[in-house]
């Protein structure tokens, strides 16, 4: 008997009746607040030990969980990010926890709530409690949706049914590279502005990786490269002297549009034919092995650069927004030269598409250098919390055949991108002659770009006897210009030349 008593009593103690009565109604809508903050804090004031230890303890679990993933463990949350699976099971998750933990902050309040209130006292005390409830709910649901909307994303544009005549079968996730100490990435930006049939990849750069250090070298071609070679196969039995068209001239814009049309099925089955041609002969043009593309159109470039807040970069020059030089139709605007300029997603797409009175080779520099600031300006968990407002867009604007196991390998090598080096080649007019160009020389400069030779030894140095004259000229130098360029160097502010285009005045425009 003395023993049920005792266990009856210990019972009331730990399960004690709803409601406090000594409570006051504003202390109880602080503890409820308090408990929706810090799930178990309510129960534990109300005596209600067992059950608000166990949620406090939960409570703190996850919240341990997340501070974790936002530090030491942000490569994790990265993964986690681009993994379908771990999506999925976000999204069904936090609909669950967001009901337990609304349920969570009515229990609370029922537990320290008085046990007489007045009819205000109650409608104001659901009032509360509502609120509460929706401003744990909500979030929570919110972010359910981002996880789905993110999934669809990763799941539409890498996804793991696409066909590629160009990529390797044999890659694992376990070892992505295998062995490779490069991954070559080629950067397609294509245009399908008015007045033009199909897309013209107006923007062709070659990402060369190295997997240890996220050093990469840019290796720029020019869009009106002529003749582009292609390895042996279908694509140079139908193109024996390079690439060439029956109509215009045979520029390397033209291939990703003008392949497919001529030639649908000379790779046999591939999602992407055009891409596929310019991988190969891209590839051969510099002699590496491109093992992905990455394509964007340019129409939805300024939405990527917006999601991104914009990029800082450095103008030298007045930079045109819009124009036609063949039609001699003026630019819309410009954009003023000067430092650390902060362009949005349309200023962004003018600066590197922008061509009126300048060259193509001016544009290709500014590309690479928009390239840089994204590089520099935007890590990785940034991109992925802005994905909710492109979802719609980027499954639209953005195509590549990256398989969809190898994008934890593609965030750690993106990461290692940004604490390594980038240097660029710009395969411009003082380089090639686009309409006649040597392709030998163009292998040659990409293989001294990623092993650059040893400096030869300096030959002894003779000493001048007492009869020798100085010489009375420096002899000039007999090597040109390394064609190496370094990005932070070639996109750096130059105050001479930005303040002579200042003291010129702006351009005309159409207004």
């Amino acid at each position: 008997m003395e023993r049920r008593q005792a266990d009856v009593a210990a019972h009331r103690r730990d399960n004690p009746p709803i409601g406090l009565g000594g409570a006051t109604f504003t202390f109880s809508l602080l503890l409820t607040a308090v408990g929706a903050l810090v799930p178990g804090l309510a129960f534990l004031a109300a005596g209600r030990r067992r059950l608000g230890a166990t949620l406090l303890v939960l409570t703190l679990i996850g919240l341990g969980i997340l501070v974790w993933l936002a530090t030491a463990g942000q490569r994790t949350a990265l993964h986690l990010a681009v993994s379908p699976r771990a999506l999925l099971l976000t999204g069904i998750a936090l609909p669950v926890i967001a009901l337990v933990w609304a349920i969570v902050v009515v229990g609370g309040y029922g537990a320290v709530r008085p046990l007489r209130t007045s009819m205000t006292q109650r409608g104001v005390s659901a009032a509360v409690v509502s609120v509460l409830c929706l401003a744990v709910v909500v979030p929570t649901v919110v972010a359910s949706r981002y996880a789905f909307v993110q999934r669809d994303l990763i799941t539409t544009v890498f996804a793991d049914d696409k066909e590629s005549a160009t990529t390797r079968d044999d890659v694992t996730p376990a070892d992505p590279w295998a062995g490779e100490s490069r991954v070559n990435l080629l950067l397609l930006g294509g245009d399908g502005g008015e007045g033009r049939e199909g897309v013209r990849t107006d923007t062709v750069i070659l990402a060369s990786i190295d997997t240890a250090s996220g050093d990469m070298v840019l290796l720029s071609l020019p869009r009106n490269l002529e003749n582009l070679p292609f390895p042996p196969g279908p694509l140079r039995e139908v193109y024996p002297d390079g690439f060439a068209v029956s109509v215009g001239e045979p520029l390397l814009n033209a291939v990703y549009s003008v392949v497919p049309a001529e030639h649908p099925d000379i790779l046999g089955p591939t999602d992407d034919l055009g891409a596929d041609a310019l991988k190969l002969g891209v590839g051969e043009a510099l002699g590496l092995n491109v093992d992905y593309y990455l394509l964007v159109n340019l129409e939805g470039f300024r939405q990527l650069t917006d999601a991104l807040g914009g990029v800082t970069v450095n103008i030298n020059s007045w930079v045109p927004i819009g124009g036609v030089d063949s039609l001699g139709q003026r630019p819309d605007d410009y954009l003023e030269p000067g430092p650390n300029q902060q362009l949005n997603g349309f200023e962004t797409l003018w600066f590197a598409r922008g061509r009126f009175g300048s060259s193509d080779y001016d544009r290709m520099d500014r590309q690479r250098c928009v390239i840089n600031a994204v590089i520099d300006q935007a890590d990785p968990v940034t991109v992925l919390s802005q994905y909710q407002e492109l979802a719609a867009t980027t499954k639209d604007i953005v195509s590549t055949d990256i398989p969809q196991a190898l994008l934890p390998a593609f965030v750690d090598l993106s990461t290692r991108i940004q604490d390594g080096q980038t240097t660029s080649v710009v395969f411009d007019n003082s380089v090639i002659t686009p309409a006649y160009a040597d392709y030998d020389l163009i292998r040659a400069t990409v293989r001294d770009a990623l092993d650059p030779p040893a400096p030869s030894p300096a030959p002894p140095s003779s000493e001048p006897t007492a009869t020798s004259e100085p010489p009375t000229q420096v002899p000039a130098p007999t090597t040109a210009p390394p064609v190496v360029q370094s990005l932070e160097s070639s996109c750096a502010y130059d105050p001479v030349v930005a303040e002579a285009a200042l003291e010129q005045g702006k351009p005309p425009t159409r207004r």
